[in-house]
């Protein structure tokens, strides 16, 4: 089936339930990287990505510019600790809609805050395989606008399309909705954690999880 449309998902939150876990992993990996005081206060930050969260950090810390080649050591670290916290887990009815979408008229992609060995390693212990052709993350953009772009072109390039006539994007926090904003693309909320701030933005769109929704409802949802 041709693909004419495009979905990009965020991942932490809004396919697989790992965020209290993983703020907890990123704060031991810089520790280990030398860096002794650390802003926890992530969402505060101008990006809510790791490599952006990682780059204020260690120039506060050592008082001295980031370089991009610091991720590469960072990412290894974050698997690491990833591994002594087993427990991410699918959002509900995620690995179904993946499925589904395999056989529908929507592309898709993804588009991460988090590094590509970290992203990949969660999402295969959620059991939820992806194309890494497909992942666009924060080791190649610090800004969320950055790598969303980066995910749309890859989905372009795998589906062999010059331009989708509809894209929608899908996260579970306030950064997700406001890049999409920036971007102009449509927006869909998840989860119920940032539900009230993300509706206080503009967020016209929303579900629980995953449980029940199939690719009718998405495209019935967005036409409405």
């Amino acid at each position: 089936m041709k693909k004419t449309k495009l979905i990009v998902f965020d991942i932490d939150g809004t396919l697989i339930d790992s965020v209290s876990a993983y703020h907890e992993v990123v704060i031991s990996a810089m520790k280990e990287m030398g860096i002794t005081t650390i802003d926890t206060n992530f969402n505060d930050l101008k990006h809510h990505t790791d490599s952006y969260a990682f780059k204020v950090n260690y120039e506060k810390n050592f008082d001295t510019s980031f370089s991009f080649e610091l991720l590469d050591k960072f990412e290894k670290l974050l698997v690491k600790y990833l591994q002594q916290h087993p427990d991410t887990v699918a959002i509900e009815g995620a690995n179904a809609m993946l499925e589904a979408l395999e056989h529908s008229e929507y592309a898709f992609a993804f588009a991460t805050g988090s590094l590509p060995e970290s992203a990949l390693w969660k999402m295969n212990k959620a059991g939820l395989v992806i194309d890494e052709q497909l992942l666009a993350t924060s080791k190649t953009s610090l800004s969320r606008e950055g790598f969303v772009k980066e995910a749309i072109e890859k989905a372009k390039k795998y589906f062999d399309v010059h331009e989708f006539e509809q894209i929608i994007s899908i996260g579970d926090g306030l950064w997700d909705l406001k890049t999409a904003q920036n971007l102009k693309l449509e927006f869909l909320g998840i989860g119920e954690k940032n539900k009230a701030v993300m509706s206080q933005h503009g967020m016209k769109r929303h579900i629980v999880d995953w449980e029940g929704i199939t690719v009718a409802w998405l495209m019935d949802i967005q036409q409405s």
